[in-house]
């Protein structure tokens, strides 16, 4: 018992020594040594837990800085939407759930609180807005709307979204042939949200492959995203939050590389139909 309660004191102080200059979360990519442990605070945690967590600050460095970007989900009332929400919630990033209207944002926000209260997580950084508020508010966009809502959605918020990053999360889907790859005029969605927007939004594809109901379970996700975008930074950016969501993300090239995600949904679509199951995809072969 002595020796527990030494070991505990002593991974306490490693972890607070790393949280000096941060928040008290950490971001934690997916590994096959530590793929169910989420990010939370450092409370409440048990020792395997707490070792597990300092042996990832010192071994890779992945700890939060005082700048924790704002991230706004446009469309954040949906599905996706609202897993997404859910996952950067428990990452510890203020999120704004975004909306056509302020009534559906505010009952989005309270049904994350009523979710993430049954989780055991206080939502005192998650706010509610109408879409164009919420892209002015944000450092990070993200757009999870229908495509067919994509442009006119965008050219609502685009004078908000001027140097920042906007997170493309949308499929050309044309039901009723949802499962038939069906990509627009500009070759993708991505790629079509950058021509509209311009070289000063910095558009980078995301997500596409990640079934919704896994990003709304609370539980780790078996699924690696694909991020594509002309700005290597960017990418980046979006890398760390697609970790933060217990995922891997991928460098996957330009936006024009974005009709590659896009068009593996419909393909996911059909393997979904065929299993009746929520796939997802994962690369192999990486030393």
């Amino acid at each position: 018992m002595a020796c527990e309660v030494l070991i505990s004191l002593i991974l306490d102080k490693l972890i607070l020594f790393c949280f000096a200059t941060g928040r008290g979360y950490l971001t934690i990519a997916k590994s096959n040594s530590c793929n169910k442990h989420r990010n939370n605070q450092v409370k409440n945690r048990s020792i395997t837990d707490r070792f597990l967590l300092t042996r990832f600050i010192f071994n890779k460095g992945i700890y939060m800085s005082k700048e924790i970007p704002t991230i706004a989900i446009l469309g954040g009332t949906g599905a996706l939407g609202t897993g997404l929400a859910r996952r950067w919630t428990l990452a510890g990033y203020p999120v704004i759930i975004g909306s056509r209207t302020q009534g559906k944002a505010e009952t989005a926000l309270a049904d994350l609180d009523r979710v993430m209260v049954e989780r055991g997580v206080e939502i005192s950084k998650v706010r509610a807005l109408e879409n164009l508020d919420a892209a002015n508010a944000a450092d990070i966009v993200v757009l999870t709307v229908p495509f067919a809502h994509q442009s006119t959605t965008l050219k609502s918020v685009s004078s908000a979204l001027q140097g920042k990053i906007l997170i493309d999360v949308t499929v050309p889907l044309m039901p009723p042939k949802v499962g038939t790859v069906q990509l627009p005029p500009e070759g993708s969605a991505g790629a079509a949200a950058q021509q509209l927007l311009g070289e000063d939004v910095r558009v980078v594809s995301a997500f596409q492959n990640v079934a919704a109901h896994h990003l709304q379970e609370d539980q780790g996700l078996e699924c690696d995203v694909l991020v594509s975008g002309n700005s290597k930074e960017a990418r980046a950016e979006v890398i760390k939050l697609v970790e933060a969501a217990g995922m891997r993300g991928f460098h996957a090239g330009p936006i024009a590389n974005a009709a590659g995600a896009e068009a593996l949904t419909s393909i996911i679509i059909n393997i979904n139909r065929a299993h009746n199951c929520h796939a997802g995809i994962s690369i192999t072969g990486l030393n």
